[in-house]
C-alpha cells in the first residue's frame, strides 16, 4: 500500500470511506484540518471518515537530540512530507485554473459571437429604417415621389417666377467683368496664407459676398465666422447637439444644418429662427438666387423649402432615395437633389413635381450649377472623374478626370472656371468657348473637402480635413 500523498508506504496507514484511498494518517489529518476536504475527490471529510488499517509498524526510537542520525532522519522526513503536501495542493490548483481558463475562453467566444450576431441585426434593422418613408400623411410606399400638403405659397412662386424673368433675361449677354481673374492669373495661383485647426471635422464652407467672411462649423455643434483679412475666428455659433454638416450664407445671416436634423439661422451671433423638419440627419443645404428661399435635404428621402422672410417651412418633397446634396439653377427655377441611389433628381421648384433624372453612376459626392444656366457638374462618392451634364440635352456631354478624388466642385460666376477639391488637392478645369475645350489651368497639393471661388475669382478658399482654412492666390 503506497500514501496517495506522498507516493510512499505509509507508517500508519489509514483509508478515506469517501475515496477508498490510503493515506499517511498524518499526511490526510494535516490536510483535512486545513481543507476539510478529501485530497482525491474533493468531497467534505473529517477526521471520524478516515479508518486505520492494521499493519506490521516498525517501532522507532525517540531521537535523544537533533545531533544523532535518527532525530535528523526525522525532521527530514517530516520536511520530505510537507514539500510531498505542498506539491499536491500545486497540481491540484492548476488543474483547477486550467479548468477555469477553458470555461473563459468559451465564454469569450460566445459573447464575441452574440455581440456579432446583435451588430448585424442592428445594422440590418437600420438598413429597413431608412428604405422607411414618413409624409405629413403617414406612410409612403418609398417609391412615388411625394408632394405634402402645403404647397409653396402665391408670393413665394410670385418671387421665383419674378427671379426666373429677371436672370434669364440677362444671361446670355453677360459679359466676363473686367477686373475677373484671367487664365494667366489662375495658373499662378499658389497658398499665401492657411490658417491654425479651427473646427475639427468640418465638412464645408461658403463665402460671404463680401470674399473676406467663411462660414464653417466642426462636429463638435459650434460653428463660427472666419476672417480671411485678419486670420481668426471673428464670431462663434452656438448650435448645439450634433455635429454641422452644411453652411451657407442667405445676405448676411449664417445658417447651418446638423446631423440631428435641426437648421439653424443666426443674425449678429445670435439664433433667430431653427427648423426641425427632417426625420434625420439633414445632409446638405442650398438657397435660391432670390435670397428669399432656403432648400435642404436629408437621410429621411425628402427636401424641403423654407420662406426666410416669414422663417416658415414652404413645403416638403418626398422620394424614392436618401437625399445627400443640394442646388438650385442659377434661374431659380429648377432644384437640384442627389440620391445615395446615384440618381441627380431634377425638380420644378413651384410644383415639386420631377422633371428629370441624371445617373450620376454612384452616391452623389457633389453637385454644381454652372451660370451658363444649361450645365451641372457632379461626381460621384469615391470617384476621380466630374461628369458635366446639359440640362437641354439631358445629357453627359464631358467626363473631366482629375486622377484623384474629388470631395467638392465649384463654378465661378462666369461659368468657364471649374475647381474640384479632394484629399489628394486642387484642380481648376477652364473650358474656352472658342474653342469649345477643355483645359487645365491649375493644380494644387493643398489637400481639401471643400473650396469655393473668393470675390471675383481673385483667390480660392479651401477648407482642409484638420478644420483649416488656406488661402490660394496669385503669387
Amino acid at each position: 500500500m503506497l500514501c496517495a500523498i506522498s507516493g510512499e508506504a505509509p507508517q500508519v496507514p489509514v483509508a478515506s470511506r469517501k475515496s477508498g484511498h490510503v493515506f499517511e494518517k498524518r499526511l490526510i489529518e494535516a490536510y483535512v484540518a486545513e481543507n476539510g476536504k478529501d485530497p482525491v475527490n474533493g468531497e467534505e471529510i473529517t477526521t471520524d471518515d478516515l479508518v486505520e488499517l492494521q499493519s506490521a509498524r516498525i517501532v522507532k526510537p525517540r531521537p535523544p537530540t537533533l545531533t544523532s542520525i535518527p532525530s535528523l532522519l526525522s525532521v527530514f522526513q517530516n520536511e520530505w512530507d510537507a514539500l510531498a503536501l505542498e506539491t499536491y495542493n500545486l497540481r491540484q490548483h492548476l488543474t483547477q485554473t486550467r479548468q477555469e481558463l477553458s470555461t473563459a475562453l468559451y465564454q469569450h467566444d460566445a459573447a464575441i459571437r452574440v455581440i456579432a450576431r446583435l451588430s448585424r441585426e442592428r445594422d440590418e434593422a437600420r438598413e429597413a429604417l431608412s428604405k422607411i418613408t414618413i409624409n405629413g400623411d403617414g406612410m409612403a410606399n418609398g417609391e412615388a415621389m411625394q408632394v405634402d400638403g402645403l404647397g409653396l405659397s402665391s408670393d413665394l412662386m410670385a418671387r421665383v417666377e419674378a427671379t426666373q424673368e429677371k436672370l434669364s433675361k440677362t444671361r446670355r449677354k453677360r459679359a466676363i467683368p473686367d477686373d475677373w481673374v484671367t487664365p494667366e492669373a489662375v495658373q499662378s495661383f499658389q497658398p499665401v496664407e492657411k490658417s491654425e485647426p479651427l473646427f475639427h471635422g468640418a465638412q464645408s464652407l461658403s463665402i460671404h459676398e463680401s470674399g473676406d467672411l467663411v462660414l464653417l462649423g466642426g462636429d463638435n455643434g459650434v460653428a463660427g465666422v472666419y476672417s480671411v483679412s485678419q486670420n481668426k475666428i471673428v464670431r462663434e455659433l452656438e448650435v448645439g447637439s450634433g455635429a454641422v454638416t452644411d453652411a451657407i450664407w442667405a445676405g448676411a445671416r449664417p445658417i447651418v444644418s446638423t446631423t440631428s436634423g435641426v437648421i439653424k439661422i443666426f443674425e449678429d451671433g445670435a439664433e433667430i429662427s431653427s427648423f426641425n423638419v427632417h426625420k434625420g440627419k439633414v445632409s446638405a443645404l442650398a438657397i435660391h438666387p432670390s435670397g428669399d428661399i432656403l432648400a435642404s435635404v436629408g437621410t429621411d428621402k425628402s427636401y424641403v423649402l423654407y420662406d426666410l422672410a416669414s422663417y416658415t417651412q414652404a413645403t416638403q418633397v418626398y422620394t424614392d432615395a436618401e437625399l445627400t446634396r443640394a442646388g438650385f439653377h442659377p434661374d431659380g427655377h429648377l432644384f437640384a437633389a442627389g440620391g445615395s441611389d446615384g440618381q441627380i433628381k431634377i425638380f420644378d421648384v413651384k410644383t415639386g413635381t420631377n422633371a428629370a433624372n441624371f445617373d450620376g453612376k454612384g452616391a452623389i459626392q457633389a453637385l454644381a450649377f454652372s451660370e451658363n444656366g444649361t450645365w451641372l457638374a457632379v461626381v460621384a462618392k469615391g470617384s476621380t472623374i466630374v461628369s458635366i451634364w446639359d440640362l437641354r440635352k439631358s445629357s453627359q456631354i464631358k467626363a473631366l478626370d482629375i486622377g484623384s478624388q474629388i470631395e467638392h466642385v465649384d463654378w465661378d460666376y462666369t461659368g468657364q472656371f471649374l475647381v474640384a477639391a479632394g484629399p489628394s488637392g486642387l484642380s481648376v478645369q477652364q473650358y474656352s468657348k472658342s474653342a469649345k475645350e477643355w483645359s487645365e489651368r491649375l493644380r494644387s497639393a493643398v489637400p481639401a473637402v471643400a473650396v469655393s471661388w473668393g470675390a471675383k475669382a481673385q483667390n480660392l478658399i479651401s477648407l482642409g480635413a484638420e478644420g483649416t482654412i488656406t488661402l490660394l492666390a496669385p503669387s
